[in-house]
């Protein structure tokens, strides 16, 4: 699949293919930082909604196995990359995110 090195400090970029491929793992974890009228207008199936703009973000997000691979997403791609990188700076190991967002996510969502 994505082999990431245990040393890597920066999240992956993927395509809404690669992303789709990646969140076959059992192991993933899925993470929408949008807004929550985002979140509910539509979500990717067993995502966890944590706002990246919120306060506690980063007490949120700690609560997360940061041993598991972590897929992050938002609208366009920008907010889950500012989270991505808050992930990789807290310790979690493998970060992706994904490149375009939403408004590139071809597959269904859940409402």
């Amino acid at each position: 699949m994505f082999e990431v090195s245990k040393t890597d400090s920066t999240y992956k970029n993927l395509s809404s293919e690669q992303f789709a491929e990646g969140l076959q793992d059992g192991r993933a974890v899925l993470l929408d930082v949008r807004r929550r009228e985002e979140f509910a207008q539509g979500h990717l199936r067993g995502a966890r909604h944590i706002e990246v703009t919120s306060p506690d973000f980063a007490q949120r997000v700690a609560n997360l196995d940061s041993t598991r691979p972590t897929y992050v997403y938002c609208r366009s791609g920008a907010r889950s990359a500012t989270a991505a990188k808050q992930l990789k700076a807290a310790g979690f190991g493998q970060v992706f995110n994904l490149a375009g967002g939403m408004l590139d996510w071809p597959f269904p969502v859940t409402r």
